[in-house]
């Protein structure tokens, strides 16, 4: 049998340096891209309007990482480390993982989310029991899309009235369905 897939607390791809997420981190987050109008819109939460409630969220993000359900990790350029970046957060659901990610607006176009992306993918198929990574975009947003493409997934389709994007609209948006598999 094997061991449960599970991220290390922290590691490093050629570029960024990430770790688990702490309490420690909600004023950092919400000053970086949380209470972002900007950056929230493709996302399924609305921008937090204090830190308390992004403290709310990281208690929910910790109590996944303890149960091994959910991994959600902090990224900081390893040139600026004491900036954050933005956050990744894969998801275990029995024999695939399911990413969401977000990153604050001056780190857009960099590379970064496609090299974290790609590094976490081949991270969860190096596993012996995990045989899917995917995630999804709305198909109104490229940018993600070419994130998932560079990460090398491949779009499967559209998944129809998928995911509510309280940002944009309170009906469920059409996606793309991205993923690896082996």
């Amino acid at each position: 049998m094997n061991a449960p897939y599970r991220l290390p607390d922290e590691f490093e791809t050629d570029r960024y340096h990430l770790r688990r997420v702490k309490l420690d981190d909600a004023q950092a987050i919400f000053d970086n891209y949380a209470s972002d109008a900007e950056v929230t819109r493709f996302l399924g939460w609305t921008p937090h309007r204090s830190v308390a409630e992004t403290t709310a969220f990281l208690k929910i993000a910790a109590a996944e990482w303890v149960s091994g359900k959910g991994f959600p990790l902090v990224a900081f350029d390893r040139r600026q480390p004491v900036e954050l970046v933005g956050m990744f957060h894969p998801h275990l659901i029995g024999h695939r993982v399911s990413y969401g990610y977000v990153l604050r607006a001056s780190a857009w176009g960099k590379g970064c989310a496609s090299e974290v992306m790609g590094w976490l993918v081949d991270h969860a198929l190096s596993h012996p029991s995990i045989h899917r990574a995917e995630a999804f975009c709305d198909v109104e947003h490229p940018a993600s899309a070419r994130v998932m493409e560079k990460a090398g997934m491949v779009r499967e389709g559209i998944l129809r009235r998928y995911f509510r994007h309280p940002n944009i609209s309170d009906i469920p948006r059409d996606c793309f369905i991205y993923s690896k598999v082996h």
